[in-house]
């Protein structure tokens, strides 16, 4: 049976021999890129289009074309390669349409070499676009889905290959239209539909040309608050899974980009979130290309494959498992999207219909507009029901995947509730990640995803004490909200020392009127604060001040390359400050200060942490509006104040609170100090 897709909708693919069919009424240009585990397209090698139409395990078409047909091998497919995106783009010469919104919508389907549909899609809702990414091919837990995108883009190719991280676009798509227009890619009939024995990606590229075929083109050297880094404020992984919410950099370290995907070369150094090198110089951490990820177990005929922990691409378990959740993360926006997408077309189908039946004077006679809503509602709920069956299966499938993958969370990933920290450890390196919340969807009430974050922080934290939207925070009062605020923050602060190194992770805390005493007892207790929380305004000051003059000291070693002339005793460690009731205490120096060692600290290893009400700020007016938007916004309560990279949810936000009654945190905080006091 065929799967008509909306936007957004994905669906398995039990064969490897495709053939993805193009009509659109115009002529098009088709083109695919192949991505790794993170979406990225490592260069225009990995570009298949008219120029150089054939890749391992792909195959396009030569010309431009009203119809395609595209050859597709996923057995053939390097394994480096888990994305394939499927691009149209007009041509732009010959006189053509200039926009895709003036022709009709375009129609893609995938189909066996038997030529029965698998799956289609109709590109609806197009307008100024010129380019667009019709479908993705995408490899999932070692198996493949087809999902339908529908991205257009009014830039045309360049922009949509920009966008794709192509460095190059510019020059690859003119390129391409070049091509077209100088009649590289003859004009050639599209082939019938292929047998397995007929099979062309299989074939080398000479004997896929032709003897009367021009080979491959030379270009020469070709040179959207999202919270997630898997999410959008951190960094999409690499920085995956890009993940959700914020996110910069995608934690993913790129592995080999040879001019053929699959043959061999060699691997450049991975980068992490600020673009310096990741030093896996641990022996847990190898440099050479990442082992394939673990198989998971055969699955019964008709069944899906049964999740297993770990088993997305990295150099090592940690980032194996932090690039599966990106996975999850995503999957889950994106399912959610189909189903979204389709109760509004039902919905909207069934207001159509019942117009269509009031604007008719004849239903009004013999009961037929009684007939013609009753079979209307039905049609609608027909559609909401197979499209919430859909949901289900996919929900179905990431609970059982994230049953296996949580118990298997290092602790940095873990919430405090899972038992590995009753095994913890002070560990002996930095971790890719940091755990600070959770995130779901009303219609996944039993799925929650893990909010990961890259470390170092790239990006401040702000711990909101004031009211959030969510509707049972009105009866929360400000007493109240700023208490949870301040234990927000404490755990947040507690896991940051937990994962670091001894002596790596130092913290100052800022309390000028003392209102966090009993939130900040824990870490005060355990002696894991570098000095006792900062009172007044001559308290603030002091820490401003010593942490401004070492980001100013840290960036004159820096620039001046002389990074180990700084003083013996000076402390490498990471810093982070923690601001409890700002803005009391604070003048117009302070704020200054405050504001530098947001926008300078990070780069320079201090990182800040505040808990503060917006609305009490208000009076320095727009001042502190930079401030505010370069830190990433959590809530002690549940709120849905983030967004994902790819369809923009509105997710709601649980932060990792260690449990009522629980005695981890202290367990944890006495064992980081005994390490601190071991290594003095």
């Amino acid at each position: 049976m065929t799967a008509e897709l909306v936007r957004g909708q994905n669906h398995p693919l039990s064969q490897a021999h495709l053939e993805i069919r193009v009509s659109a009424g115009t002529p098009v240009v088709v083109a695919a890129t192949l991505g790794d585990d993170g979406g990225t397209v490592r260069g225009v090698e990995w570009v298949a289009h008219p120029g150089t139409p054939t890749l391992p395990g792909l195959e396009v078409s030569r010309q431009a074309a009203a119809d395609h047909r595209l050859a597709v091998d996923l057995d053939a497919m390097p394994e480096s390669v888990h994305r394939v995106h499927v691009l149209l783009s007009l041509p732009q010469a010959g006189g053509g349409p200039v926009r895709f919104g003036a022709v009709a919508a375009p129609f893609v389907a995938v189909t066996g070499l038997d030529g029965s549909e698998v799956a289609s899609y109709t590109l609806t809702g197009l307008g100024s676009e010129t380019a667009v990414v019709a479908l993705e091919l995408y490899r999932r837990q070692g198996a493949w889905k087809v999902r339908a995108v529908g991205q257009g883009y009014a830039g045309g190719l360049a922009e949509l290959l920009t966008d794709q991280g192509l460095p190059q676009a510019q020059q690859l798509a003119s390129g391409i239209h070049e091509a077209v227009a100088q009649g590289l890619a003859r004009s050639v009939q599209a082939p019938p539909p292929r047998t397995a024995d007929g099979d062309r990606s299989r074939q080398t590229a000479a004997s896929a040309l032709g003897p009367d075929q021009s080979g491959p083109a030379s270009y020469g050297t070709q040179d959207h608050q999202n919270p997630a880094g898997p999410y959008a404020s951190q960094g999409a992984p690499g920085s995956p899974p890009v993940p959700p919410v914020a996110v910069p950099g995608t934690g993913q370290p790129p592995g080999p980009a040879p001019a053929d995907p699959s043959a061999p070369g060699p691997t450049p150094p991975p980068t992490g979130p600020a673009g310096g090198p990741i030093d896996y110089s641990h022996p847990r951490r190898a440099t050479s290309a990442p082992p394939p990820p673990p198989a998971a177990p055969p699955a019964a005929p008709g069944q899906p494959a049964q999740p297993v922990a770990g088993d997305a691409t990295g150099w090592s378990m940690e980032e194996r498992l932090y690039n599966q959740i990106w996975g999850m993360f995503e999957d889950l926006a994106r399912t959610t999207a189909a189903y979204r997408s389709a109760v509004d077309f039902a919905e909207s189908r069934l207001e159509k219909e019942i117009d269509q039946v009031l604007s008719d004077p004849r239903s009004r006679i013999g009961g037929q507009g009684d007939a013609a809503r009753e079979a209307a509602l039905a049609r609608q709920t027909q559609l909401v029901d197979q499209a919430r069956q859909a949901l289900d299966r996919d929900l179905a499938q990431l609970v059982a995947e994230a049953d296996v993958v949580e118990p298997a969370l290092p602790p940095a990933f873990a919430g405090w509730d899972n038992p590995v920290w009753h095994a913890y450890r002070v560990p002996m390196e930095i971790p890719m990640a940091l755990r600070i919340g959770d995130l779901g969807l009303p219609e996944s009430d039993r799925l929650r995803i893990p909010l990961l974050v890259r470390l170092p922080l790239e990006r401040g934290l702000w711990i909101d004490s004031g009211r959030t939207a969510m509707a049972d925070d009105v009866f929360v009062d400000t007493h109240e909200r700023r208490r949870l605020a301040m234990e927000s923050a404490v755990a947040h602060t507690a896991r940051l020392l937990a994962v670091y190194p001894a002596d790596e992770f130092t913290v100052h805390v800022v309390d000028p009127a003392g209102s966090g005493t009993q939130a900040l007892a824990p870490l005060v207790r355990a002696g894991v604060l570098a000095a006792p929380p900062a009172r007044g305004a001559a308290g603030v000051a002091d820490v401003l001040g010593r942490l401004t003059q070492r980001v100013d000291l840290v960036q004159m070693a820096l620039r001046g390359g002389v990074a180990d002339s700084l003083p013996p005793d000076f402390d490498t460690a990471q810093q982070l400050l923690v601001v409890n009731d700002f803005p009391h205490g604070f003048d117009d120096r302070a704020v200054t200060q405050l504001r530098y060692l947001a926008d300078e600290g990070p780069a320079v290893g201090v990182h800040l942490m505040m808990v503060a009400d917006r609305e009490d700020a208000a009076g320095y007016g727009p001042l502190l509006d930079p401030l505010w938007r370069s830190l990433l916004r959590l809530t002690p309560v549940p709120d849905d104040h983030l967004a994902d990279p790819w369809v923009g949810h509105a997710w709601t936000y649980e932060p990792a609170l260690v449990p009522p009654g629980s005695g981890v945190l202290d367990m944890v905080l006495r064992q980081v100090a005994a390490a601190r006091t071991k290594r003095s």
